[in-house]
């Protein structure tokens, strides 16, 4: 199993490299904007780190209360392996290490959010367990000024 710990604000240019080659373009500076609201808020990060201290991949994961549920929600809200690295169970590390972090977090559901076009990162899910149970609405919203 490939080695995962967690992700600090010194990784914010890996992590934003990793981001955008999701698809989400940051950048580093953005990160460390939000990084200690985001980490206020109860989120984490977990990182596959390199011998020369690049990433080869990364899991967000968010906890939250709604109303409907007994226990806190959990998320992984972002996944990525470097297409280089797949294939070598650091997608499998990242998860099972999401998973622990937020079953001791207390959290009793973990929901992955995947874009309908990432056909094979849902198998991917189906293979580790996952169900498909509903579909995500999004909407932009327009901020007063």
């Amino acid at each position: 199993m490939s080695l995962i710990r967690e992700a600090n604000e010194q990784d914010a240019p890996e992590l934003a490299r990793l981001l955008t080659a999701l698809g989400h373009e940051t950048d580093a500076s953005d990160l460390r904007v939000r990084w200690s609201a985001w980490k206020g808020e109860g989120n984490t990060a977990f990182v596959s780190p390199r011998p020369d201290g690049t990433l080869a991949g990364m899991a967000t994961v968010h906890k939250t209360w709604v109303l409907h549920r007994p226990k806190p929600l959990a998320r992984i809200t972002s996944l990525i392996v470097d297409e280089s690295d797949r294939g070598k169970g650091i997608g499998r590390a990242l998860v099972a290490t999401s998973e622990k972090f937020l079953a001791e977090a207390g959290c009793g559901i973990l929901e992955i959010t995947s874009n309908h076009q990432r056909q094979d990162a849902h198998e991917f899910y189906r293979h580790l367990g996952y169900e498909q149970t509903s579909a995500r609405f999004m909407k932009k919203l327009q901020h007063p000024r």
